[in-house]
């Protein structure tokens, strides 16, 4: 008998150790990973350009200090149709990470069922039925069948594919917020924009208007010496031709406003209606000086590049809830309940008490190649992510270097363009007192007048160059979200700072993207090779909170 039962044991002891070598067998032919080719590290200055301050913490409020500007940016912020489209992408990525969330916890959920049975007699749960009696009563034909009954699903965590999925949605969430925040950031550059080029267009208009009068005196002198038998028709077309092409002109430039003011309407989210614009000395306007503070602030005032980082964290999870389903997993179920033929009996305890309860472990053994075809996948996904990540990086480095440097030439080529207005103006002057003492031919007073309102008509447009380069500088440094405290949408004011230091929840890890072999700042390297280890728990860059999600 002792030896009947110490084999009884080795059989048991060998069955589970059989069972558990094929349950970590899957786990033994997992494909390696592809890492990403070596980044660039990032500059530490812009080509010898930075700054103790940055001009990315100066609100849009101080930075254009422009009243009517601000008021149509505030407009722009609250009723912009694509910024609401986006709040919802946000609602939406913020659901996902809820949802994911559940899936951490057991399933449980709560039911009744009524019903009839009636078995044929000449089957065996027929036999049987007909041979039964409860307290000498026979068991009615057909049988009702009532339940009031509790189960519970539970697919235990084992390998954190689980809570890696919560996190990777947790991360994208962010980076859908952080989308749309650079969103924010260009809407406040376009506005911005197209309102300094609404206010060249005026000073174009302007400028039509002087040259016009200006001609138009000059055609009178031209007709006046007709007369006087001092000069000839030919002067008299030459600058009635050039009075009716900047008239013809004027034409034109009203009908840029009007698609300048609708264009800024449409980023307001509102009908055509007139512009409003300050009345300024627009060839003298100077905006905030600009600050460019250092490169690795663009890591943390870049929506962009914000975005760029979760998706690139959420990546690197990813490839680690793909590699989880090579190993086995545990589901366990359960349910509680009362189960009777007769509603009298059915709350009677312990005889109409039902209970289950069962463990499920499954390993794949066969047929891998989904598994493995999406863990690969996944890899490649993550790949995709890190260069995003490295070009998204580059991008804004190159954006600031370009802006920048349009902001100094375009800056110089101002000043020596006002230099080259001033002697035009004076040549005009000249040329039309000479003409008017027959001292100088028509044509020289002709093309003094033309060369001047060409000069000053390049002048507004590199002026205008130059305020839209300050502008794009600005967004390309991160500028623009800054002290942004109320976001309109579809259902109302939504109040929250941004850049918000808020947490994702209190039981998720802090993620920032694994780091590869090279880039500076780094991007993710493959998952580590156990499914159970977590990611590295890096604080990323003020990450917000889902909402719903405390």
């Amino acid at each position: 008998m002792i030896h009947f039962v110490r084999s009884s044991k080795k059989r048991c002891f060998s069955a589970a150790l059989a069972l558990g070598g094929m349950m970590s067998l899957p786990g033994c032919h997992i494909p390696d990973l592809c890492g990403p080719e070596p980044g660039h590290a990032l500059p530490s200055d812009f080509n010898g350009r930075q700054t103790a301050e940055n001009s990315a913490y100066v609100g849009f409020e101080e930075f254009f200090n422009d009243q009517t500007l601000t008021c149509l940016i505030a407009e722009g912020l609250a009723g912009n149709q694509e910024l609401k489209i986006l709040w919802q992408e946000v609602q939406i990525a913020n659901n996902e990470v809820l949802k994911r969330r559940g899936a951490v916890f057991p399933f449980v959920t709560l039911g009744t069922r009524a019903g009839l049975e009636k078995s044929s007699t000449f089957t065996r749960a027929g036999a049987v039925d007909s041979q039964l009696n409860l307290s000498g009563h026979s068991f009615p034909d057909p049988l009702p069948d009532f339940l009031v009954a509790a189960n519970v699903t539970w697919e235990v965590d084992i390998w954190r594919a689980l809570r890696n999925a919560r996190d990777a949605a947790a991360l994208r969430y962010l980076g859908t917020r952080d989308g749309r925040n650079y969103v924010v950031t260009r809407l406040v550059a376009e506005i911005a924009e197209n309102y300094y080029g609404l206010m060249a267009l005026d000073k174009r208009l302007e400028t039509l208007d002087a040259t016009i009068a200006l001609q138009e005196q000059s055609l009178q002198i031209a007709i006046a010496k007709k007369e006087a038998a001092r000069g000839t028709e030919l002067a008299v077309q030459r600058f009635q031709a050039e009075v009716q092409k900047n008239q013809s002109e004027k034409l034109i430039v009203r009908q840029e406003i009007v698609e300048t003011e609708n264009r800024i309407n449409f980023l307001l989210g509102r009908f055509p209606q007139p512009v409003p614009r300050t009345s300024t000395d627009f060839i003298n306007l100077n905006l905030n000086s600009l600050k460019v503070g250092v490169p690795s602030q663009l890591l943390q005032n870049r929506p962009d590049i914000r975005r760029a980082e979760r998706e690139l964290a959420a990546a690197g999870l990813d490839v680690q809830v793909a590699r989880s389903r090579f190993y086995p997993s545990l589901t366990l179920t359960g349910g509680v309940g009362y189960n009777a033929f007769n509603p009298k009996y059915l709350f009677i305890t312990p005889d109409a008490l039902i209970a289950n309860l069962a463990g499920d472990l499954v390993a794949p053994v066969l047929n891998k190649s989904a598994i493995k075809a999406d863990y690969c996948t996944a890899n490649a996904v993550q790949l995709e992510a890190i260069y995003d990540y490295q070009r998204t990086i580059l991008n804004a480095f190159t954006e600031v270097i370009n802006r920048i440097s349009k902001v100094e030439n375009y800056s110089e080529s101002i000043e020596i363009k006002k230099e080259q207005l001033a002697s035009l103006e004076a040549s005009v002057d000249n040329a039309s007192r000479l003409f008017q003492n027959a001292r100088a031919e028509y044509i020289e007073v002709l093309f003094a007048q033309r060369d001047y309102m060409e000069a000053k008509l390049v002048l507004i447009d590199t002026k205008k160059e130059q305020l839209s380069a300050i502008v794009n500088a600005y967004q390309a440094l991160g500028g623009g979200l800054f002290q942004y405290a109320t976001h309109e949408t579809v259902g109302g004011p939504i109040e929250e700072p941004l850049p918000s230091t808020d947490r994702i929840e209190e039981d998720a890890p802090s993620l920032a993207p694994p780091q590869p072999a090279a880039p500076q700042p780094e991007p993710a390297q493959p998952a580590p090779d156990a499914p159970g280890d977590a990611p590295p728990k890096v604080t990323p860059p003020a990450p917000d909170e889902p909402a719903g999600n405390s």
